[in-house]
C-alpha cells in the first residue's frame, strides 16, 4: 500500500519537475527574446528614421533611368551607368570599390513592326523577343494558327506548316505564361511554322506587349519570335474562331553580334570582427532596350547599394564584411552570376542576398539555411514590423546570386514585395521607367534589406 502512493508521488513530483522545467525554459526564451528586441531596438530605430528621411536613393535612381535609360548587355548605355555607378559607391566612401571583367551577350533589336493584312489592314504593336533572329528583308507574310498551348499546336500540328503560330494563353502566372516566350519558337519549328508571335507574358494591359528572353534549340530551324499586346492577341483569336483567315505581316531586324565587355560592380564594408566572412547583397544592373528598368532591377540595385551605404553613414560596424554587388547581364545569361562565383568561389561567403522583386511595399524577408538560424532570424519579426508588415519565413532567391549560391551550399537570402498584381503591369516594357517608383516604398525596402543584414552580419 505504501509502495502504490510513493509511485503516485513520484509520478506527480516528476510531471511537476517536468512542468517547471518547460516554464523555465519558455521563461528563459522569452527573457532572450527580449533581450534581443531590446538590443537592436535603438538601431532599427536609427535604420528606420534615416531611411525614412533619406532622399537620395530615390534621386539616384532617378538619375540613373533618366540619364542612361535602358541598360541592355552589351549596350553602351550599360557601361556608362555602370561607370557612374562605381564612381558612386568611391563617392560613398565604401571600401574595395571595384569593377570586374564581364563578356556579355550583344543582342540588338533594330527596327521592327507588325501588320494585320486580313480581313483588314491594321498596325500592330509588337516586340521581338531576347536573342530572336531576324525575319528576311522583304519580312514575312503569312496566315496564322492560333492555340493556347503546346497540347493543342501538336494536335493541330497537321494545320500549323507555312503559318504564324500565335500563342494566346490567358495569363495564369508568370510561371505558367512564360513558356511560350522561353521556348514557343522551338515548339512551333517542329511542327514547320515560319514565326511565333505570343500575347504579352502579364496580367494588364493597355496595347503593351513585353519582351524577355527566348532560346533556340540547335535540332529545328530557328524562326522569329516576338509578343503582341493581350488585345491584338486576343482580337486574332476572335477571326481565327469566325473562320475570317486572318493573315499577318512582320517585319524584324533583330540579330547577335559578338559578345561585349561589361563589369560586375561593387564595394563593401569591412567586418570589424570577421573580416574574411563576406556577405554579398544585390540586384542586377542590366534592363531590357525598352522602359528604363526602374523596377526591373534598378530599384534592386539602389536598394541594397543604399543599405550598404546607409550603415556606413550611421557608424554601424558589421562583424563580417558586407559586400554590394550590382551583378550584371541577369536578363539574359546570367553572367554576372556566373562570372562572380568564379572569381569568388575561394572566399568564405557566409549570406547571398538578393532584390528583384519591384519596388512596392516590403512583406517578406525569406530566408534558406539552417532552421536555427531561420527561428532566431524569426526573433526580430517585430522590429521588421515597425517598417511595415513583414514576415520572416523560410525561402529566399535569386537569379544572380544562384550560381555561387548552389556551388558553395552557401544561405540565401531576399526581399519580397507586396506589388497588388501591378509587377507584371510593367515588367520588360516601356513602361518600366521611374515615375512607377514611390519613394516611400523604396525607402522602406532599403531599410528592411539593411536591418536584415546588419542583424545578420552582428550575429555570434
Amino acid at each position: 500500500m505504501k509502495k502504490f502512493y510513493l509511485t503516485i508521488n513520484v509520478a506527480a513530483l516528476i510531471t511537476i519537475l517536468c512542468f517547471s522545467m518547460d516554464t523555465f525554459a519558455q521563461k528563459t526564451e522569452e527573457i532572450n527574446s527580449k533581450d534581443l528586441l531590446d538590443k537592436y531596438k535603438s538601431i532599427t530605430e536609427k535604420i528606420i528614421n534615416s531611411a525614412m528621411n533619406d532622399s537620395e536613393a530615390y534621386n539616384r535612381l532617378g538619375y540613373m533611368c533618366d540619364t542612361y535609360g535602358h541598360r541592355l548587355s552589351g549596350s553602351e548605355s550599360l557601361n556608362k551607368a555602370l561607370k557612374w555607378i562605381h564612381n558612386e559607391m568611391l563617392k560613398d566612401g565604401l571600401e574595395n570599390v571595384k569593377s570586374e571583367d564581364v563578356m556579355v551577350p550583344h543582342w540588338v533589336r533594330g527596327n521592327e513592326h507588325c501588320e494585320l493584312m486580313e480581313p483588314r489592314q491594321s498596325p500592330m504593336r509588337i516586340l521581338a523577343q531576347g536573342g530572336s533572329i531576324a525575319t528576311p528583308k522583304e519580312g514575312i507574310s503569312a496566315p496564322i494558327l492560333v492555340v493556347n498551348s503546346y497540347e493543342e499546336l501538336k494536335e493541330k500540328a497537321d494545320l500549323a506548316k507555312g503559318k504564324i503560330v500565335v500563342f494566346n494563353k490567358p495569363w495564369v502566372s508568370y510561371g505558367v505564361n512564360v513558356q511560350f516566350r522561353s521556348t514557343g519558337a522551338i515548339e512551333a519549328a517542329k511542327v514547320g511554322a515560319v514565326a511565333v508571335l505570343i500575347r504579352a507574358v502579364t496580367p494588364h494591359s493597355m496595347q503593351n506587349p513585353h519582351t524577355g528572353m527566348m532560346v533556340y534549340a540547335d535540332s529545328v530551324p530557328k524562326i522569329p519570335l516576338a509578343a503582341i499586346s493581350t488585345e491584338d492577341a486576343d482580337m486574332l483569336e476572335r477571326m481565327y474562331l469566325r473562320g475570317q483567315k486572318p493573315v499577318v505581316h512582320i517585319y524584324m531586324e533583330a540579330q547577335t553580334l559578338p559578345d561585349a565587355l561589361s563589369y560586375n560592380v561593387m564595394g563593401e564594408i569591412r567586418g570589424t570582427e570577421k573580416p574574411y566572412e563576406i556577405i554579398v547583397l544585390g540586384g542586377h544592373s542590366d534592363s531590357w532596350d525598352v522602359g528604363t528598368g526602374a523596377h526591373d532591377d534598378g530599384g534592386g540595385c539602389i536598394s541594397t547599394w543604399h543599405a550598404v551605404k546607409l550603415l556606413k553613414e550611421l557608424g554601424l560596424k558589421p562583424k563580417r564584411t558586407v559586400r554590394a554587388v550590382m551583378f550584371v547581364n541577369e536578363e539574359n545569361g546570367v553572367r554576372g552570376g556566373k562570372a562572380y562565383a568564379d572569381a569568388h568561389k575561394n572566399e568564405n561567403t557566409v549570406l547571398m542576398f538578393e532584390f528583384d522583386s519591384g519596388v512596392f511595399r516590403p512583406d517578406n524577408i525569406s530566408y534558406g539555411g539552417d532552421e536555427k538560424i531561420l527561428k532566431y532570424l524569426q526573433t526580430f519579426e517585430p522590429l521588421f514590423r515597425q517598417i511595415d508588415s513583414i514576415k520572416i519565413q523560410k525561402g529566399g532567391w535569386g537569379v544572380d546570386i544562384g550560381p555561387l549560391a548552389r556551388q558553395k551550399n552557401i544561405p540565401v537570402m531576399s526581399l519580397g514585395t507586396n506589388d497588388e498584381g501591378k509587377y507584371f503591369w510593367y515588367h520588360h516594357t516601356y513602361t518600366d521607367t521611374f515615375d512607377k517608383i514611390d519613394r516611400k516604398e523604396l525607402n522602406k525596402c532599403i531599410a528592411a534589406i539593411a536591418l536584415a543584414i546588419y542583424i545578420y552580419s552582428d550575429m555570434p
